[in-house]
């Protein structure tokens, strides 16, 4: 349908934003509806028909389920509206807008907003609506984002679905993983498929950088701001001005550091060292980890100031044990790489090889399988690869543990002594007090804390 001919429903208890809408759709569309209460939502689809409803994820209404919006989508296919629905979400809310994509929504937009791509968005909307109507299939998601991105499994299809709708934002990104995972072809695939994929794209390993070299490296340098400063340095702030800045293994660096770091993305300026003047700059900032920065932050040695700076949304990258289903391809995926560089035939992969394959752990994740399947390529003696052609890394021979052992943690070891000795000392508490030198009221206290 053509968006001139269709009837809009915008509904959001913000009046700034149905104002904006109104405004925006009114030379646009045949004709604009706006709605402050969501709950007289079965009265207006029962008086007349609309193409497509802009539809608010949160709502201060009766209704508090904490995902209102996936509630009122639901009531509107149960009135029994055909509409293209798109909802209108916050940063924050990212993974509760791509479940309600899931849940029958025909996209989302994120708040603020740019004109011409929500007209884009609303135009896409009704086009696919018509192609279901008429008893099309649309693909939501692209199986592969770039040429070494790759996944088909569930978890892999949610995270392109996302990227594709805040790649063209300018919203920061924290992607956090374990080593191997492929954060850094994420990073790149968003900035691929951002407004800034014409301009530069940078990538720091921040945490390779020690004290010293830091602001100079980021920030830039003037001649003579210290010993060997002989030339002025553009910093790669300046370096990635327009475009985006990839900084790798954030979680590693120093609390001075991060306060540096913090001061630049507040001000969006840098002042390179030994200068007095400062330089704007305009950067989309992706950051990646495989360190949790709440568990930092709650031990003090990262920022929460910064926290919230850099993870505008969050990605989570799974281990490749947690994504079975892509093992093989990525493996066949590989095999062509190494093939071409090795002047090899391409391979088939035999049913023992492929079981192999996929009974490992890879605490190495994506990067153990890559230099895995390398090493098969190269010891391979036919066009079929055999089992015995594939062997792992000594380096990665135990499965990786994502949580400490329970008996290593402290507080649970300072609870086993305590019941050792107590029971030791067949329940006499000042006996047991002098042994772990403690008072007996630090006994207590600690007893009571343990619920002993």
């Amino acid at each position: 349908m053509n968006l001139k001919n269709a009837n809009v429903l915008a509904v959001d208890d913000d009046p700034d934003v149905l104002t904006a809408v109104r405004l925006l759709l009114k030379t646009e569309a045949a004709d604009v509806v706006t709605e402050k209460n969501p709950e007289n939502l079965r009265s207006i689809l029962s008086k007349r028909s609309f193409d497509l409803i802009l539809l608010d994820m949160n709502f201060n209404s009766s209704i508090n389920t904490g995902n209102e919006g996936l509630f009122w989508l639901r009531k509107i296919k149960e009135f029994g509206s055909t509409a293209a629905v798109i909802m209108i979400t916050a940063y924050g809310d990212i993974d509760l807008a791509v479940r309600s994509l899931k849940e029958g929504a025909a996209d989302f937009v994120v708040k603020p907003w740019h004109n011409e791509r929500l007209i884009t968005t609303i135009k896409e909307a009704l086009r696919k609506n018509d192609s279901k109507k008429s008893g099309g299939k649309e693909d939501f998601t692209d199986s592969v984002i770039g040429s070494e991105l790759l996944g088909e499994s569930e978890i892999m299809q949610d995270i392109f679905f996302k990227l594709k709708k805040i790649a063209p934002t300018d919203a920061n990104i924290l992607i956090l993983g374990e080593n191997g995972t492929g954060k850094d072809l994420i990073a790149k695939a968003i900035h691929q498929h951002s407004l800034r994929a014409e301009k530069p794209y940078i990538k720091v390993d921040v945490g390779a950088l020690t004290e010293t070299l830091f602001e100079s490296e980021l920030f830039g340098h003037k001649k003579g701001a210290f010993t060997d400063a002989r030339e002025d340095r553009v910093g790669r702030f300046e370096s990635g001005n327009g475009g985006t800045l990839f900084l790798d293994e954030i979680g590693n660096i120093s609390l001075h550091q991060q306060a540096k770091l913090l001061t630049v993305l507040q001000n969006r300026q840098v002042t390179r060292l030994g200068a007095n003047l400062s330089t704007p700059i305009d950067i989309r900032l992706i950051c990646a980890t495989n360190v949790p920065l709440n568990e930092l932050a709650n031990e003090n040695k990262f920022r929460k100031d910064l926290i919230y700076r850099i993870n505008t949304v969050e990605i989570m990258v799974p281990p490749l044990r947690k994504r079975e289903e892509d093992i093989v391809l990525l493996a066949k995926h590989f095999d062509r790489i190494y093939s071409n560089k090795y002047m090899k035939p391409q391979h088939e992969f035999d049913a023992r090889a492929i079981e192999k394959l996929k009974s490992y752990h890879y605490p190495g994740n994506v990067r153990e399988l890559q230099y895995t399947i390398e090493r098969a390529v190269i010891m391979a003696e036919g066009d079929v690869l055999q089992a015995k052609e594939i062997f792992f890394s000594p380096i990665e021979s135990a499965p990786v543990q994502m949580e400490e052992p329970q008996e290593l943690k402290l507080s649970t070891i300072e609870k086993n002594a305590i019941l050792k000795v107590i029971e030791k000392h067949n329940g006499n508490i000042s006996k047991a007090a002098k042994e772990l030198g403690l008072t007996r009221t630090a006994l207590y206290r600690r007893l009571s804390k343990y619920d002993i």
